[in-house]
């Protein structure tokens, strides 16, 4: 395509006028100044356009060159994206503090993937084989824990004629040669240039049958999340948002993990940067980035990429859907990439809607969110991958009536809602169980049935009541003490205790509690119920509530969840004999009073 130069018109921020731009296209990449600045056409007239530059504009002025590039802003796909950090346009980060120092120097140009790095290429297809979009042709081993699958691009089919050896190569090196049916042959190569603001084509969506464990009690019980799901995670300052989402990551059932840290604050990110690497992954022992890829844009940096940042991070993400792996792409947060979105809207002159936002907020996120789900990939095989996003939603003072988290709760299935009130009294995880919902709850329960047991629902349930019940009895505990309630609601009172304390509670920090495997939470919920409805039926028979605090076993239970992963079965049954015993010893007791001696 023909690369046209114009001219800077006028400056507002990140947002740049130009003219002499006739053949420009929407979305299309241009290089903006003498400093060639990345910028990208958001808006476009009779021979002018509007650029959203993805660096600081300071020191541009009218009259400097505006050169179209005839590109759209794209993503660099193929071997070498696992372990990176890269900026808000996919430039890795470590690569600009090599050329740049410290701080990142203007109009700086960095490839996303390395195209000298040779990698393994094992052929899976043989010559004269016919392939179609989306076939896996070779595999690569990208990292100790991940490998990955070299797919035919898109607008490729036909008959394998060249296809190469088991060796060495970059990701720009002809791999495969396919001759299509008018005789023209196509080389293949591992790396695929893919447009971000498209989603990547698929064959068809599947149904969200199966979960995705987190290890985070609270959320694999009441509130689950499945696999290619969709998941917004609303809460005021300090309420841990992010340390939630960093446990999600670190811990969730997927075997990649794309996390985008989208105008959150520096030491966050910092933060994630410096620990993650040190991190092992639970099921290889390897380090973890060896299956997540970072992007991180923080609230420092030019507003226009944060805008950018989460369509470099949804497509990366189908990238690998597309080869079969479950994804987990986290956001955080939604509530900055929002304001960049009003920020722009503004200086663009368009008519604002609610708070400022611009009225096309809704579209917007539901363009992202959608992106997500549990499909069968291109190919001729059948090839399951699902992408499952979890977005953090920062309302201002924890209104959740805010625009942003409003329009987000019309588009997730799964709201997991933080509380400031359980924050404050150092309850974490924070989230409201009485507030927060998922919708995935009857299509999952069938998997949870057969994989953990066939009372799992109806322990749901029973816990969920207690809560509601507690939740009810408090305000006449405030009122009135609780020594005014009957023996009954004593008994509702310290059961709901017990499954707030001694299970919903769970320590990031700890080495042992951070992680619950889901088979572990299973055991630990029925014993709770379990002890609920020994408590309900002793207090029928006049057992004082008093009296059952004092057994032993309720030190068992309170340590329940720091019980090691590997050895939890054999706990849990020692502590579930306990406590029969301990009720059986409590029902000869009441049968069989000791004689009173007469005064």
């Amino acid at each position: 395509m023909t690369k046209d130069t114009g001219s800077i018109e006028s400056i507002s921020g990140p947002v740049v006028k130009c003219d002499g731009l006739p053949s420009v296209r929407m979305y299309e990449v241009v290089r903006v100044g003498h400093e060639k600045l990345i910028g990208e056409v958001i808006e476009v007239g009779d021979n002018t356009c509007t650029v959203q530059v993805y660096e600081e504009t300071s020191g541009l002025a009218p009259g400097e060159p505006v050169t179209s590039t005839g590109d759209t802003l794209s993503v660099e796909l193929g071997p070498g994206l696992l372990g990176s950090i890269f900026d808000g346009i996919q430039r890795p980060l470590p690569e600009l503090k090599e050329i740049s120092g410290d701080f990142i120097s203007r109009g700086l140009t960095v490839e996303g993937l390395d195209k000298e790095k040779k990698w393994k290429f094992t052929p899976l297809a043989k010559t004269g084989a016919m392939v179609v979009p989306g076939d896996v042709i070779g595999e690569v081993p990208e990292t100790g824990i991940i490998t990955s699958k070299i797919l035919i691009p898109l607008g490729v089919e036909g008959e394998i004629v060249e296809i190469a050896n088991k060796a060495d190569y970059t990701i720009v090196e002809t791999i495969c040669k396919v001759k299509d049916g008018h005789g023209t042959v196509h080389d293949v190569i591992m790396l695929q240039k893919t447009p971000v603001r498209v989603g990547r084509m698929f064959k068809e969506r599947e149904a969200f049958n199966t979960p995705l464990i987190t290890g985070q009690r609270v959320i694999d019980t009441f509130m689950p999340q499945a696999k290619g799901g969709t998941g917004a995670i609303p809460g005021g300052f300090g309420t841990g948002k992010t340390v939630t989402l960093h446990q999600f990551a670190k811990w969730a059932d997927a075997q990649v993990v794309v996390y985008v840290g989208c105008g959150e604050r520096g030491n966050e990110m910092t933060e994630a940067l410096e620990e993650w690497p040190h991190l092992k992954d639970p099921k290889s022992g390897r380090p973890l980035m060896e299956r997540t890829v970072l992007i991180a844009n923080t609230s420092n940096m030019p507003v226009a990429a944060r805008e950018a940042s989460i369509y470099v991070a949804v497509t990366i993400a189908e990238y690998f859907r597309d080869q079969g792996f479950d994804v987990a792409l986290m956001a955080d947060s939604t509530s900055r990439w929002a304001e960049a979105l009003r920020e722009i809207s503004g200086r663009l002159g368009q008519l604002p809607s609610e708070e400022g936002y611009p009225a096309y907020l809704g579209s917007r996120l539901a363009q992202f969110y959608e992106r997500g789900g549990r499909v069968q990939a291109l190919g001729s095989d059948t090839r399951l991958g699902s992408i499952t996003i979890c977005g953090a939603v920062s309302p201002p003072g924890g209104d959740f009536s805010e625009p942003v988290t409003q329009a987000t709760l019309r588009i997730v299935k799964v709201f997991w809602a933080l509380d400031k009130d359980l924050a404050a009294r150092r309850f974490f995880p924070a989230i409201n169980t009485l507030t927060s919902y998922s919708l995935y709850m009857t299509t999952l329960e069938a998997w949870h049935r057969e994989h953990l047991g066939a009372d799992w629902p109806d322990l749901v349930i029973e816990a969920m009541a207690l809560l509601q019940k507690d939740q009810e009895l408090r305000e006449i505990v405030q009122l009135v003490g609780p020594d005014a309630l009957p023996e009954s609601e004593r008994a509702i009172l310290e059961a709901a205790r017990m499954i707030k304390e001694d299970f919903l509670t769970q320590s990031a920090l700890h080495e042992v509690d951070t992680y619950c495997p889901i088979g572990k939470t299973y055991r630990m919920l029925r014993i709770i119920v379990k002890f609920s409805n020994y408590m309900a039926k002793a207090v029928e028979t006049g057992v004082s509530v008093r009296r059952i605090l004092e057994f032993s076993v309720l030190d068992n239970i309170a340590r329940m969840k720091i019980t090691p992963w590997d050895s939890y079965e054999k706990t849990m049954d020692a502590i579930e004999k306990k406590m029969d015993r301990e009720f059986e010893a409590l029902h000869s007791d009441t049968e069989n009073p000791s004689p009173t001696i007469p005064e």
